[in-house]
């Protein structure tokens, strides 16, 4: 198997403790870092020593006229997505963007339209969709043991402050563009991306950030003949104890991203009780609640992997056979385009203060 050669622009948080863990690591049998672009001296010289032979660059345009390059990775700031994303792809590269997609949905268009019309590989690094607790969601979903699906609740929660530049809107950040991808992405998959998808309550303000960007939003999406999804982004919730949480007709399902548990009942376990419209009374004709010991089902168990190892390496795995292949990806940009069509929205109906230009 031929490896393919891949630039990385940007050695911070996910250019460095996402991405470059994943392609030094064993997983990765797939591509070979030849370029590493930061414009810190320090990053670059940290660059030298984590991947030995590659050209380590001070500026993403340097890359341009460099051959045997088969993808770049913008691990770039979340307000140079579009604009350095756009410069690649005018240049003839295949571009991994890390998410947010884009601010907006029009500039989210503006790159699918460009990679299509430059015939490259544009993809959107949101692999929450191939996180073990999201596909085992989904399974649990489609085996019906839960039964028909009431509510799906989804909790990116915590209980800490940040003052660094992604609590800024001018760079694009903010817990509803920087963690946000995740939770709404996840939101609109459990709703199968229904077109007919809408914000039905959007709310979001700052808590506890220093900057001028949100750190606690609410969404609660709704579709034609689907559950509700209920989504939040909160840093000021000390105890939230779940992930995702789903209430079905016949059980409820709670993960962490790495553990999970959910109880359930059968009906031939448990028969349907007819209606009795008068009161309830017992032998002595003493009145009495409406009770019953049900007969249910305990499963639990852990997840092998989570959005940070196994995720990326599936992910990975797809963008190679994509471009060697030309295989179909799970991923999408256009589902990443929704993601950001979303969050836009509530930003726009939620407008917060500019503090910081």
């Amino acid at each position: 198997m031929e490896k393919k050669n891949v630039a990385i622009i940007g050695q911070g948080r996910s250019g460095r403790n996402i991405h470059g863990k994943y392609f030094r690591s064993e997983s990765n049998i797939y591509f070979n870092v030849k370029y590493v672009v930061d414009f810190d001296p320090v990053r670059r010289k940290i660059a030298e020593e984590l991947y030995p032979g590659c050209e380590i660059l001070a500026d993403y345009r340097e890359l341009f006229g460099k051959t045997g390059i088969d993808l770049v990775v913008n691990a770039s700031y979340s307000d140079m997505h579009y604009p350095v994303t756009r410069d690649l792809i005018l240049h003839g590269f295949n571009v991994l963007v890390e998410k947010p997609f884009s601010r907006s949905s029009a500039e989210c268009r503006t790159l699918m339209a460009l990679a299509k019309e430059k015939g490259v590989l544009l993809q959107v690094f949101q692999q929450s969709f191939l996180a073990p607790y999201y596909l085992f969601a989904r399974e649990l979903i489609a085996s019906g043991k839960l039964g028909r699906i009431m509510q799906i609740n989804i909790r990116f929660n915590g209980f800490a402050r940040r003052w660094d530049w992604q609590t800024l809107q001018k760079k694009c950040a903010g817990g509803l563009y920087n963690t946000g991808p995740h939770p709404v992405g996840l939101a609109l998959g459990f709703l199968d991306f229904d077109p007919g998808t809408r914000v039905a309550f959007s709310s979001r303000g700052t808590a506890m950030t220093s900057g001028d960007s949100d750190d606690c939003a609410k969404i609660i999406l709704a579709a034609p003949g689907k559950p509700p999804v209920d989504v939040e982004v909160n840093s000021c919730d000390a105890f939230c104890g779940y992930t995702l949480k789903i209430l079905g007709s016949r059980g409820t399902f709670k993960c962490k991203t790495s553990e999970y548990e959910f109880v359930y009942y059968t009906d031939e376990e448990n028969p349907p009780k007819a209606v009795i419209e008068e009161s309830l009374r017992d032998e002595n004709e003493n009145p009495v609640y409406c009770s019953e010991k049900l007969i249910k089902h305990t499963e639990s168990g852990s997840f092998a992997g989570t959005a940070f190892d196994s995720a990326p390496s599936a992910m990975y795995e797809d963008i190679y056979f994509a471009l060697t292949e030309g295989r179909p990806m799970r991923v999408t940009p256009e589902m990443a385009a929704r993601v950001i069509e979303v969050i836009e929205a509530v930003a726009a109906a939620n407008p917060l203060p500019v503090k910081f230009v």
